[in-house]
C-alpha cells in the first residue's frame, strides 16, 4: 500500500488544505495521513480566522505517524509561522524523508495571507534544502526569486533562482500568466514545459494544494519527478474541468477531486 502524509492547515470549507490533500491522495489510490498545523475558518469567499496549533503538538502528530505507519512521500502546505516551520524541518530530517513536496503556501485564493512575513526566511533556509520538489505559483515565485515574472522566459529565470535556494526540482506554476497557461519544471539542468488549456471557471479553490498532493502521490507510488509532475498536471486539469458547472458557495468554489468516480 502506498502512503502519503500531508502536513498543512485545515480548510473548513473543504476545498483546500488538509481536506484537498486527503481527497487527492484517495482519488489517486494512495493512503493519506495528516498532520494539522493550523485551523482556519474559511469558505469560498475568504479566510475569516486562523488558529495555529502549538508547534510541540504539530511535532507529536508527525512522531505518531512516522514512528508507526511511515510515509512514502510527504507534502507540506500551510505552515504559518517560524516555530512550526523549524520544528517540521527538524522532524523531517530526523526521519530522513526523501520524497518531500513543498507547496510554499503564502496567500489564499481570496488574497488573505497564510504565511507570516518573518517566516519566509525560515521556510527557505530550513525546508527548501530538504525538498525533492517545490511548487510555487507566480506570486510565490516572484517573492522567492525577487524577480518580475510576466512570461515564460522570466519564469525560467525565477526557477533558476529558486533552485539555487536548495530544492532538487522546482515547478513554477503559470496558471496566472496573461496569454498562456504553462507550468515549468526545472531540475537544475533542463526545463520541461507543461502546457495546458486555460479554463474559464471560478471553481479553482485548492488548485495549488491539489497539484502538490498529486505530485506527492506519484512519488509515493515510485514515479520519477517528471512522470509525477506530468500526471499531477493532467489530474488537476481534469479536476478543474469537472468543477466548471458546480455551484458551491458564493466565491471561488473547489475543484472536483473525484471527477473519475462521481
Amino acid at each position: 500500500m502506498y502512503r502519503a502524509l500531508t502536513i498543512a492547515g485545515s480548510d473548513s470549507g473543504g476545498g483546500a488544505g488538509i481536506q484537498a490533500d486527503l481527497k487527492t491522495f484517495a482519488a489517486l489510490g494512495v493512503y493519506g495521513m495528516s498532520v494539522l498545523t493550523s485551523i482556519t475558518a474559511q469558505n469560498t469567499v475568504g479566510v475569516q480566522g486562523i488558529y495555529d496549533l502549538p508547534p510541540e503538538f504539530v511535532g507529536l502528530q508527525i512522531d505518531s505517524v512516522l514512528t508507526d505507519i511511515g510515509a512514502d512521500a510527504v507534502k507540506t502546505g500551510m505552515l504559518s509561522n517560524t516555530k512550526i516551520i523549524a520544528l517540521v524541518a527538524e522532524k523531517l530530517r530526523r526521519y530522513q524523508v526523501e520524497n518531500l513536496v513543498i507547496d510554499p503556501v503564502m496567500i489564499a485564493k481570496s488574497g488573505d495571507p497564510l504565511l507570516r512575513e518573518e517566516a519566509h526566511v525560515t521556510l527557505v533556509h530550513d525546508l527548501f534544502p530538504l525538498a525533492k520538489v517545490v511548487t510555487p505559483n507566480l506570486h510565490e515565485a516572484r517573492v522567492l526569486s525577487r524577480l518580475p515574472i510576466s512570461n515564460l522566459e522570466e519564469m525560467k529565470e525565477a526557477a533558476k533562482a529558486i533552485h539555487r535556494l536548495g530544492p532538487q526540482n522546482v515547478v513554477v506554476k503559470g496558471g496566472h500568466l496573461e496569454r498562456e497557461s504553462v507550468d515549468l519544471l526545472y531540475d537544475g539542468r533542463q526545463f520541461l514545459e507543461l502546457p495546458g488549456p486555460r479554463l474559464e471557471t471560478k471553481n479553482d479553490h485548492g488548485t495549488g494544494c491539489t497539484f502538490a498532493s498529486a505530485i506527492a502521490a506519484g512519488l509515493a507510488k515510485g514515479q520519477d519527478v517528471p512522470t509525477a509532475v506530468k500526471a499531477a498536471k493532467e489530474y488537476i486539469t481534469q479536476a478543474l474541468q469537472g468543477a466548471i458547472d458546480w455551484q458551491l458557495g458564493q466565491g471561488h468554489g473547489p475543484v472536483h477531486h473525484f471527477f473519475a468516480l462521481w
